[in-house]
């Protein structure tokens, strides 16, 4: 893990609460850690919905201080209706959001510590608000560097994929911030925190109600998405994620597409920053945030546009495992991407359940799709903590159509999208089919690579779906997931297809059999990249980062993540339950904690799919006690999604609030 770096060049005046005002009035939150010099500095900028004064604490001060202590000034901003600031969050990544964030850049500029030179960065939510304030092109900000984040809110984030709903994440997502939207401003920074606590808890929505509400990718996915038009950003851009990470294909969408000066870096990671995301190797990564200010902020030419503009963690075959402390692999660079190293392969897919170079143009092979497919998929998106990452796939091979290429005699590498083409039929009008990429050992063991779903009545357009007519032939094709992997010698490829992929993908309202033709339309695309001479690339520093805030673990934390299978009813369960364990922060005396229980469930028909999300919450110091609790669920019949959402508010022992909402949307050809 990373070392503490307590000496820092710069001395800090870290400040806990400052109020910015905008010009409706609204007074956001800020932290600010500012280096004691007489000099005005650039400002470095991380504007969330995550508290900072209790959430987020620890996690700032590791990064925050440590770029404050090397000469720039580290602003951490909460967001309208959230932690302290006033007004409500009635949604993400709305105009107002927006238009709040640049007010905040025109206070940065105005006051006197800041040099009017400002950066942006910030990990999920923070990477994609980065990239949405850039495409304003506001005049202060002269670099971002987002982290796990997507340009492509309908196509690559916590709501659809691939025009399927996101069973595992999007109720999930929407229930956390609902749990945390119901929290109040701390009493230490607002005398009206009840007054402002009551409003939320009556006007914030589930946000569930408004992502359901567009199945299709309409104009209310386009705002935000700053893939509609790349060339609104014009400033540098250094983007950043990890192979673990559900958001890491917008990285070299990125690349790809922007024309302005741009550079990335993917390394094994999960959802986290690479100086403490696992899995390992670790890396420098506040010094290279350092390098990317220090150029583009202060204005010191220190080679980092020299270096390889993409950089990528290659990993290896591997024993499939649940966790992983460290990823095989090595370091590779590309000067360019699309780079001129990695060229198409075609593998076609053979009657025979066979991956072959050449097409046999003859043949079929049909798959019925097991409701319980998925069950040891991992979670969607991996933050490197244990249980995260699928075990050895075989079991899910099993339920699936499967193609095997030949065991190699030397490695190949791919770095890129792989692609699935197919020629295809489905018994049913509403139908998805879902394919992963596999690494399998001579000794068996089934290594998921990648994986990606289309919903087959989104094959010409996410915007206009068709239902499809039963048993007609249709071509589709469709991206998995980016990847670096190197095969090795006597591995083999395989591709496994399902119209199903339970608990990732809310199941169609029938059960569906594909029909896969072996002809020269089925193939599967892989980006092989070969290199007689890989460029040099320097040495990441060891990872650091600064003293963090003290706090007593007054209870430890733990994780209970496990599959029921009840033979009786043929009722499968998949359940995790995530408890922090119980926290004190020192600096404002708070003790905190909160317990989060995921539960989705299936039997051997479709509409038996049901989600189930439950968090509880608990915020005390002193005489103060605040407990949230929230129940959500999701259901559906073959017409609609049915969603109910329970807020119970506590303080003390006396309940103050209390909410079920109930809400019937119209499934959309999904």
């Amino acid at each position: 893990m990373a070392t503490i770096r307590a000496n820092l060049p710069y001395k800090l005046e870290e400040i806990n609460n400052v109020f910015i005002p905008l010009k409706d009035g609204t007074r956001l939150t800020a932290r600010l850690w500012l280096p004691q010099t007489s000099e005005p500095v650039p400002a470095i900028l991380e504007y969330l919905p995550y508290r900072k004064n209790d959430d987020m604490a620890v996690r700032d001060s590791l990064n925050h201080r440590y770029i404050a202590g090397h000469g720039y000034a580290a602003v951490r901003v909460d967001m309208r209706g959230s932690g302290d600031s006033d007004g409500m969050l009635m949604d993400e990544y709305l105009e107002q959001e927006i238009c709040d964030g640049l007010e905040v850049l025109e206070w940065l500029e105005g006051q006197p510590w800041c040099s009017g030179n400002v950066g942006m960065f910030g990990i999920s939510w923070g990477g994609f608000n980065s990239l949405q304030i850039a495409a304003r092109r506001p005049k202060q900000l002269k670099a971002i560097m987002p982290i796990g984040f997507s340009d492509d809110r309908y196509a690559t984030d916590v709501h659809y994929q691939g025009g399927s709903v996101l069973a595992s994440d999007m109720l999930s997502w929407a229930s956390i911030m609902f749990a945390f939207q119901a929290l109040p401003p701390d009493p230490n920074n607002r005398t009206d925190w009840r007054e402002e606590w009551l409003k939320r808890l009556k006007e914030t929505p589930p946000y569930i109600e408004a992502w359901l509400s567009h199945q299709r990718r309409d104009t209310y996915w386009k705002h935000g998405s700053v893939c509609e038009n790349y060339a609104d950003i014009e400033i540098p851009v250094y983007a950043v994620s990890g192979w673990g990470d559900a958001y890491k294909d917008g990285v070299l969408r990125l690349l790809e597409n922007l024309i302005c000066p741009k550079k990335a870096l993917i390394g094994p990671w999960g959802h986290g920053f690479p100086h403490r995301a696992k899995p390992g190797p670790q890396i420098g990564f506040l010094q290279e945030m350092l390098r990317w200010w220090d150029y583009w902020l202060k204005g010191i030419d220190n080679g980092i546009m020299n270096e390889s503009v993409l950089r990528v963690w290659m990993q290896e075959s591997t024993q499939p495992q649940t966790y992983y402390e460290k990823q095989s692999g090595r370091w590779v660079g590309e000067e360019t991407y699309p780079s001129k190293n990695v060229k198409t392969h075609q593998l076609f897919l053979n009657e025979n359940s066979a991956l072959t170079t050449r097409a046999t143009n003859t043949g079929s092979k049909s798959v019925l799709g097991a409701q319980h497919h998925g069950l040891e998929a991992g979670v969607w998106c991996a933050y490197g903590w244990p249980g995260d990452y699928p075990p050895d796939q075989r079991g899910e091979d099993g339920l699936c159509l499967c193609f095997d290429g030949e065991a190699i005699s030397e490695a190949v590498k791919i770095l890129g999208y792989p692609e699935v083409s197919l020629e295809l039929s489905s018994d049913q009008p509403l139908a998805q089919v879902v394919a992963r990429l596999c690494d399998v050992s001579p000794t068996g063991e089934s290594l998921l690579v990648s994986r990606g779903n289309l919903n087959l009545t989104h094959y010409k357009s996410h915007e206009f779906p068709e239902r499809l007519e039963p048993h007609q032939r249709y071509k589709v094709n469709f991206p998995l997931g980016a990847i670096a992997h190197r095969l090795q010698p006597e591995h083999h490829w395989r591709l496994a297809l399902s119209p199903t992929y339970w608990f990732h993908l809310w199941p169609s309202p029938k059960p569906v059999t594909l029909t896969i033709y072996t002809t020269e339309n089925s193939f599967l695309s892989l980006p092989v990249r070969v290199v007689e001479c890989e460029i040099p690339l320097p040495e990441f520093q060891e990872p650091e980062n600064a003293q963090p805030l003290e706090t007593t673990e007054l209870r430890p934390g733990s994780r209970d993540m496990k599959i029921i299978h009840d033979p009786a009813t043929q009722t499968y369960l998949w359940m995790d339950t995530q408890d922090s364990g119980r926290v004190k922060l020192h600096y404002n005396t708070l003790e905190q904690e909160a317990v989060m229980t995921n539960r989705y469930s299936i039997g051997s028909e479709p509409l038996s799919a049901k989600a189930e999300c439950e968090h509880s919450l608990e915020y005390q110091r002193e005489a103060w006690k605040i407990r949230i609790h929230t129940y959500s669920t999701m259901t559906c019949d073959e017409e609609n999604f049915y969603v109910t959402n329970l807020l119970e508010a506590f303080e003390g022992e006396e309940k103050v609030y209390d909410t079920l909402r109930e809400f019937k949307v119209a499934r959309d050809h999904v």
